[in-house]
This record gives structure tokens, C-alpha cells and sequence, in this order.
């Protein structure tokens, strides 16, 4: 209805809707206005079953393909049981054990979209599509992979809120095709009136880039990563494994106040306390029964016996821990843990917050303060080394290097794969402090560059 009022040019219509009902009021409702000269066809049909192909095939060019694709995604429509799927396909050719876990999960707009490109490619047409603004980058990135023909694309964000009563990142998504080369950015406008772009995002050196200025600036940053960046611990038991002090108790989660040895327990921040800041002291404390991947956490019997009390009591609802990671490991494991979790210093970042805040993490009590699996850091010697590699990151010249790379609308923005882009070396000449970096990577073997794994003596006990 909305096309047919705007474009008066408008002379054939081919509208295709699952729902009968609505297919009904629609075919009510066009012929009120429909084109005095051209067709007007309105089916009951179902995206995945109709021969496309045959459908457009009738229509001339220019060409116009509107619509709202669903706003979930496959795992969310097989587990209400529904059938309106695409074939099982790896269709985004999904490597390993990408293409069997979370990883393959995907919007069936996303399938959608990527099927109606194919029917405008090399033809003059325009798609015009309502979707998450996440899905509409993966789209484009998807047909620029392919070498499709765009001449031009813009994404329209959308006040989900205001105008479909939800809670969404959304964009009206806008693809005009070209028959011979065509353009790999995008213009992105905050709003659908705004007639000036915010920001360009696009296609360069096979990879996605979040804002296509930064990028041009900064690239020649993008290197080695001198500084290792970790996750921190994970264990998917919050509330066995955190705690709070009470006196000389701990409490957990489920409310018990219990007794336990300090040999396994640190003070600890989450991702909130990195991204809010901490002028406070650490509120939690984790217990971390290994100090390396794969260790032996039969020995916490004989070293902390009220420690290995506690995980027994509390062994059912460890066992049942979910992910894959735990399989085939000793009893009680946890994962994201090495001797650079235990640093005396480390500069951290929260993963979920949506703001490049460098953090200066230092110990507490005379005990290194460990991270949960929400923070990325890297682990330094001295409180000097920790400050200058913060100022480092805390620098507009990295923030802007970092932004050439950034989705904030992602649910993860921050990650290690974006972190570790920044070649520090690379960062420091061009603030001309080069000489004073270099001293801090002199502690460590290798040519300028941190080493994977500290032993335990570069930090003490």
C-alpha cells in the first residue's frame, strides 16, 4: 500500500504472504488503488517453497522488492516447532565446530535477504527490507564477499519502540543493484528522515570495516600483537564459585556462609566493575581451583581440605556445567586460566559495555585480582608497565584505530579478535613514545614482543 501511494509509475504487483488472513486484507485493501493499467497478483504462499525464479521473471525492469522478513532466527523457530525453515544448509560455510554449535545459528531474514540479492543481481532493481541492523551488515558483507554488484546501500536506523512496540536494533535496509561494477560502502543515517550519512561502513582488504574514515587514517596501525590478550575465568557457576566476604566467612550464592582456606580464593572483578570503574575495593571473590588449564584438582584434598569439602557439597550442580569446554577435564575445572590470571597487574576492558575504557587493575590484599570471562586484559610486571600500556590504549589515536573496527549494536562489541588488531609498537612511534614501549618488551624474551605465557616466578607467589 505504502509503495503504491509513493511511486506512481507502479504498474505491476506481485505480493506473497503465509498468512491467509492477511493476504485477504491485502487484496482488499490494493484495490482500492491499484494501477488502472498493469497486474495486480496477491498469493498465499510460502517464501521456501515458491519457485522465485518463475515469479520475477514476468516482471520488467526497474524492479522494486519490498518486505518484512521475520525478526528471529532458525534455533528460535525450531524450538516452538515450526516448519516455516529453509532447507538444512551450511549456508554460511561455517568451518568445523562453527557449523555444529551456537556459531551456525542464524536470522531467517538473513537466508531471505541473501536469496532475494540473488534475484536483483544484474538486473535494475532496488531492495527496500525492514530487518536488524545486524542482519543487514551480515547481508551486505555477504554479497560483497561474492563480488555481487551493489551501486549503492544505505541502512535507515529505526525507532523499534516507537514504531513496533520492541526492543530491537533495526534499520530499514536499502540495496540498489548494478549491472556493471558497483560500490562496497554503505551510509548509515540515524534516522529514516535524515538525508546525511553518520558514518560509512564497507568492504576492505576481504574484511569488514565499521567506519571507513577511521580506517583510512589508522590502518597502517593494524600489526603484530605485542601484548597478549586474554579472556578471563570462566566457570559458569556463579553461584558456587563467587562470593562475598563476611568477616572471616564467605557467602555464595545460594546465601551459605562457609569457611574456606585462602589458597584458592581472589579477590575478582566482573565486567561492570572494570567498565563503572572500581575506586571502591573488589565487592566478590572467586574461587579458582586451578592455576593452568588441564591441572590436577585432585590435589586441593590434601592442600585446602574445606575448600575440596565445599566442592564436593556442591559437585551436582558443577557436573551439570553445559558447556563443552569442561568435557574430558578433571572434576571441578574451569577454563580461560593461566599464570597470566594470576599477574599482579594486568589492563583490562570490559566485553559488554559499550565504551573503549582502559583499566588499570592492581592487586588487592597482596592477592592478584582475577577477571571473569566478560573482561579481555593483558597481563604487565609493574604498576609503571601497567599505567603507561593503559595511557597507550586510552590514547584518541587507538580509540579511533578501535572505532574503524567497532559495532556498538553488536551483543559482544569488544573482543579479543578486535584487541589484539592494534600493533602497540606500531601505536607507540606514532605517538613518539616508541623508546619507552620498547624498554617495557625489553623484560620479556623475543624480538618486541610479549610471550604467550609467564612462568610463575615473573610474578612471585
Amino acid at each position: 500500500m505504502a509503495a503504491l501511494e509513493s511511486f506512481a509509475s507502479i504498474r505491476n504487483i506481485v505480493g506473497l504472504d503465509i498468512d491467509s488472513e492477511h493476504v485477504r486484507i491485502a487484496c482488499s485493501s490494493v484495490q482500492e488503488i491499484a494501477p488502472a493499467a498493469g497486474s495486480v497478483h496477491i498469493m498465499h504462499k510460502d517464501f521456501f517453497a515458491t519457485d522465485w525464479n518463475h515469479v520475477l521473471e514476468s516482471l520488467p525492469d526497474p524492479l522494486l522488492v519490498i518486505g518484512n522478513p521475520p525478526w528471529v532466527t532458525n534455533a528460535a523457530l525450531g524450538r516452538i516447532g515450526s516448519s516455516n525453515l529453509p532447507d538444512k544448509s551450511n549456508f554460511q560455510n561455517r568451518r568445523g565446530i562453527d557449523a555444529i554449535t551456537g556459531n551456525s545459528n542464524f536470522d531467517i531474514s538473513e537466508w531471505m535477504l541473501n536469496k532475494a540479492l540473488e534475484w536483483i543481481n544484474g538486473r535494475e532493481a532496488t531492495l527496500a527490507m525492514l530487518c536488524k541492523t545486524a542482519v543487514a551488515r551480515k547481508v551486505l558483507h555477504n554479497a560483497w564477499k561474492r563480488g555481487e554488484h551493489l551501486k549503492r546501500s544505505e541502512i535507515y536506523r529505526i525507532d523499534t519502540s516507537k514504531y513496533f512496540d520492541a526492543a530491537a536494533d533495526a534499520c530499514l535496509l536499502v540495496i540498489t543493484a548494478s549491472i556493471a561494477n558497483g560500490s562496497f560502502d554503505c551510509q548509515v543515517h540515524d534516522e529514516l528522515e535524515d538525508a546525511l550519512p553518520t558514518v560509512t561502513f564497507g568492504y576492505r582488504r576481504e574484511r569488514l570495516v565499521a567506519n571507513i574514515r577511521c580506517f583510512e587514517d589508522w590502518r597502517h596501525l593494524e600489526g603484530k600483537q605485542r601484548y597478549k590478550w586474554r579472556s578471563g575465568v570462566k566457570h559458569d557457576c556463579a553461584k558456587v564459585m563467587e562470593f562475598r566476604k563476611e568477616g572471616n566467612g564467605y557467602r555464595n550464592g545460594h546465601g551459605e556462609l562457609v569457611d574456606l582456606e585462602d589458597d584458592y580464593l581472589y579477590p575478582m572483578f566482573k565486567s561492570s566493575g572494570i567498565a563503572n570503574g572500581f575506586d571502591r575495593q573488589p565487592l566478590r571473590w572467586m574461587l579458582v581451583p586451578q592455576r593452568v588449564i588441564g591441572e590436577d584438582t585432585r590435589q586441593i584434598r590434601r592442600s585446602a581440605p574445606k575448600t575440596w569439602q565445599y566442592l564436593q557439597r556442591h559437585a551436582e550442580l558443577l557436573d551439570k556445567r553445559a558447556s563443552s569446554v569442561y568435557r574430558n577435564r578433571p572434576r571441578f575445572s574451569v577454563f580461560g586460566v593461566g599464570e597470566y590470571s594470576f599477574a599482579l597487574w594486568k589492563v583490562a576492558i570490559s566485553g559488554f559495555y559499550k565504551k573503549l575504557d582502559f583499566r588499570v587493575v592492581g592487586p588487592h590484599e597482596g592477592k592478584p585480582i582475577v577477571l571473569d570471562d566478560t573482561c579481555y586484559f593483558v597481563a604487565c610486571k609493574t604498576r609503571e608497565e601497567a599505567f603507561f600500556i593503559a595511557q597507550l590504549l586510552n590514547s584518541d589515536v587507538a580509540k579511533d584505530f578501535f572505532r574503524a573496527f567497532l559495532f556498538w549494536d553488536e551483543k559482544r562489541p569488544i573482543t579479543v579478535g578486535l584487541l589484539k588488531r592494534l600493533d602497540l609498537l606500531a601505536l607507540a612511534r606514532e605517538l613518539d613514545v616508541e623508546d619507552t614501549l620498547k624498554e617495557f618488551l625489553g623484560q620479556y624474551p623475543g624480538d618486541c614482543e610479549q610471550p604467550l605465557l609467564f612462568s610463575e616466578s615473573s610474578f612471585g607467589s
